[in-house]
């Protein structure tokens, strides 16, 4: 048997906690319970029973001791005898029992571990625990898979009614939950723990396995792409979403009754995260049509309850699409993937119900709404932070492995945005997705080519569903008068300051046209492109051909929504690239200053006499990414510091 470790009481339930956490087909992201009845003292010395329980909320895998609140046991118990007590009254009452007022909310279930004589008690939605809770009668399931001493209580809303049903129960060896779960207990943290593995091995073993299975192969890259942003663009007409994709589960997705399977879940408590039902779209379907019928669907249930919009949304958090798999929607990449992991084994246990079974129970519609609206639920979405300014965009940054782009990419990240970097310096990609203090991922490649800005493209579609905005920041600094620079030097200039610009954006405006929801392409240009200087003219022109080519974008874009823009900074020095060593000597020379005084002569020579930083471009690219600028496109930001010659006109 696992020992539990630990230094007192309230760690060896930290540590058998997430043992419990840590093993995904006992939990998942914030669901179940423990809890240990221990002696504390209170504010008068006097050595009382304390009741510590997860908090609501809160994440077995990763929880602390502050997750675990203290309830005076002594003043719990007695509830019992109350007869009945409503949902409100619990929670006030719970409130006033805490050991420290302000810690955090106890769980809904406080007074099932609580009337429950034992000192540990474990609550698991184990998944083959489910698939037998799940079962045409789970009565018999259960007493054939782990024996007539484990007990079963018909499916009751969490709170004061099931805790006493379960007490009553206590004499069992355990309780399984119709539709929900598994209740254990023990004298010891190991017997509880070690009666939860041993019931779960035991459901495993009748059951059979349970096993979405690997990846299947993927339909072609474009029939997926056109599939993800579409349906990307109708998840995001309230709030952007991203999209995580699960091919595991196209087994499931794949299943003659996958309509059926679609309808259930293994516990409520899934229910809650990932939606009350699963919708199922073909690749070729009509998506519009399909969601359409979906949302009409779920409207019609809470018009039949008297209540207006579901208070989960309308929309579906969750998507089986055969011959491909699961697609899961987040405000957030994270969120994303925890219902897809969640959609997964709740998937996988009403598949194995139905296949081990013939057949499954589930809730009935009256307590899909009274779960689907309980508050005592629903708190737990509110303890979330709320959403940073570009949380759920997805930007692709080019020329991000150092300079003005790695600025950028940093700041967008910090505003929330999930991010693609491209650049052909991979060891400097890989630096600066690591320091992103979000999502980020490198596509290392030469942009002037064709095939690596579609793997750009295709991997910000397959990471995160579509596409929000793109900044156009790639390139080189190219000198030169023209009587002097060579052929090869000039079309390089053109080719990686304006050429690859161009293919990027003809690349991503047919997907943001076909996402449907706009988006914004942020084109870096420079002052020189209203401004140029003598000696600079490769670079000059081709700047300047950038703000023609954003020109352009705008009228072209504008009436699917898709704004575009430029920024024209000035001397950003800062990590740059372009002011190589032999760039500086140039410009020192042509303005006739001093090597080791050019940045101070760029800052002086401005308006406002002060040095520009990548700081300052990266805000102003923000603000032309997010919806601050909705109503802008076809405009020039100069980020200079004021050169009065570089104004635009």
């Amino acid at each position: 048997m696992t020992a539990i470790e630990g230094a007192n009481e309230l760690d060896r339930l930290v540590s058998r906690s997430r043992l419990i956490g840590a093993d995904p087909a006992l939990v998942l992201h914030g669901g179940g319970n423990t809890s240990t009845k221990l002696l504390e003292r209170d504010q008068l010395g006097r050595e009382r029973r304390v009741l510590r329980i997860k908090g609501s909320g809160s994440d077995l895998a990763t929880v602390t001791a502050s997750d675990f609140p203290g309830l005076w046991l002594d003043e719990l118990v007695p509830l019992r005898e109350r007869g009945v007590i409503s949902d409100e009254e619990m929670i006030a009452y719970l409130g006033r029992c805490l050991v420290e007022p302000d810690s955090a909310r106890p769980s809904i279930e406080t007074l099932l571990h609580a009337f429950l004589p034992a000192t540990h008690v474990d609550h698991v939605h184990a998944d083959a625990i489910c698939a037998l809770a799940n079962a045409p009668d789970p009565h018999a399931a259960v007493r054939a898979a782990l024996g007539p001493d484990v007990a079963v209580v018909d499916y009751v809303r969490p709170g004061f009614e099931l805790s006493c049903r379960v007490a009553e129960l206590s004499d069992r060896r355990a309780v399984v939950l119709a539709h929900h779960g598994l209740v254990t207990w023990g004298d010891t943290h190991e017997e509880s723990y070690g009666l939860t593995l041993e019931l779960v091995r035991l459901a495993d073993l009748f059951v059979g396995p349970i096993d979405p299975g690997s990846a299947a192969p993927a339909p072609d890259g474009a029939t997926t792409e056109r599939f993800l942003v579409r349906l990307r663009g109708l998840l995001s007409r309230d709030r952007r979403q991203v999209l995580a994709v699960d091919r595991t589960q196209r087994a499931f997705a794949d299943r003659g009754d996958v309509e059926r399977l679609a309808r259930m879940r293994s516990t409520p408590d899934h229910m809650l995260r990932i939606g009350v039902e699963t919708c199922v779209i073909g690749l070729d379907d009509d998506l519009a049509g399909k969601l359409g019928e979906f949302e009409a669907e779920r409207r019609a249930v809470f018009e039949r309850h008297g209540r207006g919009e579901p208070e989960l949304g309308r929309s579906p958090k969750v998507v089986l699409v055969p011959g491909l798999g699961a697609v899961a929607a987040g405000p957030d990449r994270r969120a994303a993937e925890v219902r897809r992991e969640i959609a997964r084994h709740s998937h996988a246990a009403v598949a194995a119900t139905l296949d081990r079974f013939g057949g499954a129970s589930w809730l009935d519609e009256s307590d899909v709404f009274g779960f689907e609206y309980w508050p005592l639920e629903l708190y737990k979405l509110t303890l979330a932070p709320p959403p940073a300014e570009l949380a759920g965009h997805v930007a692709i940054v080019t020329g991000a492995a150092s300079g003005l782009g790695r600025e950028i990419a940093r700041d967008l990240s910090a505003r929330g945005a999930h991010l693609v970097l491209a650049d052909i310096d991979g060891d400097g990609l890989e630096e600066a997705c690591r320091e992103q203090p979000g999502d980020a991922i490198a596509v290392e490649g030469d942009l002037t080519d064709g095939a690596v800005l579609d793997r750009l493209v295709h991997t910000a579609v397959a990471s995160f569903g579509g596409l929000d905005a793109v900044v156009l920041n790639a390139g080189v600094a190219a000198t030169g008068s023209l009587d002097t620079v060579t052929e090869q030097e000039w079309r390089r200039s053109l080719e990686i300051n304006l050429t690859s610009h161009f293919l990027l954006t003809r690349r991503v405006i047919p997907l943001l046209r076909e996402q449907g929801i706009g988006g914004s392409l942020v084109f870096v240009a420079s002052k020189n492109a209203f401004a140029p200087g003598a000696g600079f003219g490769p670079y000059s022109v081709a700047k300047a051909g950038l703000v023609q080519l954003m020109r352009i974008a705008a009228l072209e874009g504008g009436k699917d929504g898709i704004r575009a823009n430029a920024v024209n900074p000035d001397a950003i020095f800062g990590g740059s690239k372009l002011w190589s060593e032999e760039v500086r000597r140039e410009r020192a020379e042509a303005h006739g200053v001093p090597l080791e005084a050019l940045e101070e002569f760029y800052a002086s020579r401005s308006l406002l006499g002060r040095p520009v930083t990548g700081e300052d471009v990266a805000e102003a690219v923000a603000f032309l990414v997010s919806d601050r600028s909705r109503a802008t496109t076809g405009a020039v930001l100069p980020v200079d510091g004021g050169v009065a010659a570089a104004f635009p006109r």
